[in-house]
């Protein structure tokens, strides 16, 4: 009894391929692997070849921010969602879409003042930020939000945020901790040896000697729980602009 071959194996011996070329010997060797004894395994490998269109490359470039600010606020109200929103209000971010990102400090991207960067923004807007937020209903608890920052010398690289919520730190000692945090994420991409167990004081010191980190900072905000018991809210944010 003749072996019947697959009606799929007869479609593609006999059908063209489209944008292939097959000469009568590879015809030849195709019909031949299709009619060998069973078993047999028949792999066709096409290498697809993808290129990125111009317009997607600037798609990319453009998602790149050109500026950033920092503004910090802080809420209080008998509802956690309105003390929030308060803090937005007190940080000049609450009419905007805000939308979380990660802790990168694009290249090339300038640090400008929080009166300068409100301009940017429209009402409605979506923008991306950097947030850090805590919130209390205890009376009299001490929270914090801190957002450090550490840029490189070289421009043309990142640097990086770090975003720090805390209880019981005054501003000074939640603000060094989170500009001592991006300083180390970024010291580690540049490849700056340090000891983590040396105080922050002598880290900036071997910073300033490499001259791969140029600066560093943070900006913090701490608030004293509503002795009503209210919630209060303390927020801390970096905001993306692309303009």
């Amino acid at each position: 009894m003749p072996r019947r071959v697959p009606r799929l194996a007869v479609a593609l011996q006999d059908a063209p391929i489209k944008g292939q070329h097959f000469g009568e010997q590879k015809r030849a060797k195709i019909h031949e692997i299709f009619h060998m004894p069973p078993p047999a395994c028949v792999i066709f490998l096409f290498t697809l070849k993808t290129h990125t269109r111009p317009e997607e490359d600037k798609l990319g470039l453009n998602m790149v921010p050109k500026r950033i600010f920092l503004t910090k606020g802080v809420g209080k109200h008998k509802e956690r969602l309105t003390s929030f929103e308060l803090a937005l209000r007190d940080a000049g971010i609450a009419a905007q879409n805000l939308v979380r990102v990660s802790s990168i400090f694009p290249p090339h991207c300038k640090l400008i003042s929080r009166k300068e960067g409100l301009k940017y923004l429209s009402p409605g807007e979506v923008v991306f930020a950097v947030v850090a937020e805590n919130s209390t209903r205890e009376p009299h608890r001490l929270v914090a939000s801190s957002i450090g920052l550490a840029m490189p010398g070289d421009r043309s690289t990142y640097g990086y945020l770090s975003e720090h919520h805390s209880f019981g730190e005054p501003d000074n000692i939640a603000g060094e901790y989170a500009e001592e945090l991006a300083a180390e994420m970024l010291a580690t991409t540049l490849n700056l040896e340090f000891d983590p167990d040396k105080s922050w004081d002598e880290k900036k010191e071997i910073y300033r000697i490499s001259n791969k980190i140029v600066r560093t900072t943070n900006i913090t905000q701490t608030a004293v729980g509503d002795k009503r018991g209210r919630w209060t809210t303390v927020i801390a944010s970096a905001i993306l602009i692309f303009e």
